[in-house]
């Protein structure tokens, strides 16, 4: 029997995702080892947002194998008619998937508090003082600790998508997904969420990160997917794709985001 750990998170075979009649993956395979950090890049439009949705079944693919733990989507219907044919089965998967958005979908009539607690309560039927407990504690952890008892509206930009984090940690999800988690922000609060981001890869969790930030993903990567209009063009080491790019496509986009 192969070791559980050695079973990757999220496994992706052949994904195909059209829109009607626009294809927008067209065959794309991924694999996200435990522990591991996966991040996606490309141009807008390359698929790489469609991707990560896929993966969390938040979209449907049309064609393809979505694996969870070993454990295969089951689906019903064929291409544009395909849907999973197991409600629980997605759900429990969307439970151990924790997705952090570019927006950062706070409720504006909750506390942060009572923002990161919500799932756990709701969905998952934990304690609520347990809950607390780690919430205050994934709050700290973040860096907004202080934080607990305000308002979205109180908070900047930077302390909201780290309170969007800290709601996906209290989750305790089996892999992150974050979809561009610093696009909506300035600079200087773009780099609190990028450190909070490195802590966490330093932690050995696994993440999928689809990012326009090149240094992120060079520094906190275990592999990197280049998508370009919906087919990986390169994928490898950070060390390989950023320091020694193989297509003319990835040079060019590499080109294109210096500076």
């Amino acid at each position: 029997m192969p070791d559980a750990t050695d079973t990757p998170v999220i496994e992706i075979r052949d994904l195909h995702k059209s829109y009607g009649p626009l294809e927008v993956l067209k065959g794309v395979d991924l694999v996200a080892p435990r522990g591991h950090v996966v991040s996606l890049i490309g141009s807008s439009g390359s698929g790489k947002s469609t991707l990560l949705r896929c993966c969390n079944l938040l979209e449907d693919s049309q064609q393809g194998e979505i694996r969870f733990e070993g454990e295969a989507v089951r689906w019903k219907g064929e291409g544009l008619h395909r849907h999973p044919a197991d409600r629980e089965q997605v759900t429990r998967i969307r439970t151990n998937l924790s997705m952090v958005f570019q927006q950062f979908n706070l409720w504006s009539h909750m506390t942060i508090l009572q923002n990161v607690m919500e799932a756990p309560v709701t969905v998952l039927k934990r304690d609520p003082k347990e809950v607390e407990v780690k919430a205050r504690e994934y709050l700290a952890k973040v860096g907004i600790g202080d934080k607990a008892d305000a308002w979205p509206a109180q908070l900047s930009g930077g302390q909201q998508q780290r309170a969007a984090i800290a709601r996906a940690l209290c989750m305790e999800p089996r892999a992150l997904l974050f979809d561009e988690p610093t696009s909506a922000l300035d600079p200087e609060l773009e780099q609190e969420v990028v450190k909070v981001i490195k802590a966490l890869a330093d932690e050995g969790r696994t993440m999928l990160l689809v990012t326009h930030d090149m240094k992120l993903a060079a520094d906190c990567s275990d592999h990197v997917i280049f998508l370009h209009k919906g087919r990986i063009e390169e994928q490898g080491a950070p060390a390989d794709l950023f320091g020694n790019p193989q297509s003319e496509r990835l040079r060019g986009f590499l080109s294109a985001t210096a500076g």
